[in-house]
């Protein structure tokens, strides 16, 4: 089955765009990609603005249907396109379990690893300092998390995995180190041994 109407815009060194990638990867759905120039401004163009009024990456169209926002981007894919509700469960407390994750992407994995990340590849000016600070609680809150467990909020892989993949993978990027950090580093492996994993390109970071 195909789905040519699926397009993401996207940046491609962004994990919020990659969720987005990976999760359309592992369910098997072709989908075009169209990158977006965000150093020349095009997200504050009208034409974009138009789909995101945030002017924010990424932007998901399935036909007429246009959905910003990583997290919401994600948990339309898992409904519409996961006829076994792998990724997204039915179960009440097991869909609760996921969605505290997608939480904690949307709060302490986007204020340190993404924000730690972003100054140092982008020249953010948020506080690399704070952001260091929430990135080491986080990892140290995940590595505890992973005693007795496979993946985030169970023993198979759901969009808690997808939705905190990318940052906590890159956290070095952003001078956060994983080697204090086993059991995460051995999630990721695991996560990237997923059928249909893709991979977020590496990125230089910018000079001090």
């Amino acid at each position: 089955m195909t789905h040519p109407d699926l397009r993401l815009h996207r940046f491609a060194l962004s994990g919020h765009c990659h969720r987005v990638e990976l999760l359309l990867s592992l369910l098997g759905l072709p989908f075009e990609r169209v990158d977006v120039d965000l150093a020349g401004g095009e997200h504050r163009g009208a034409a974009f603005l138009a789909k995101n009024p945030l002017g924010q990456v990424p932007v998901l169209e399935d036909g007429p249907l246009t959905l910003s926002h990583s997290n919401a981007i994600l948990v339309y894919l898992a409904t519409r396109y996961d006829a076994e509700r792998r990724w997204l469960p039915v179960d009440p407390a097991a869909q609760a379990r996921v969605q505290q994750w997608l939480s904690i992407a949307a709060g302490q994995l986007a204020f340190g690893p993404a924000a730690a990340r972003a100054v140092r590849l982008f020249g953010s000016t948020s506080d690399h300092a704070r952001a260091i600070a929430t990135g080491q609680a986080l990892l140290g809150s995940l590595e505890q998390h992973l005693v007795g467990t496979e993946f985030l909020a169970g023993d198979a892989a759901t969009l808690a995995d997808v939705a905190m993949y990318a940052y906590v993978a890159r956290a070095p990027d952003g001078d956060l180190s994983l080697e204090p950090c086993p059991r995460v580093r051995a999630w990721l492996t695991r996560v990237e041994a997923l059928p249909g994993f893709v991979a977020m390109p590496e990125a230089r970071a910018r000079a001090a």
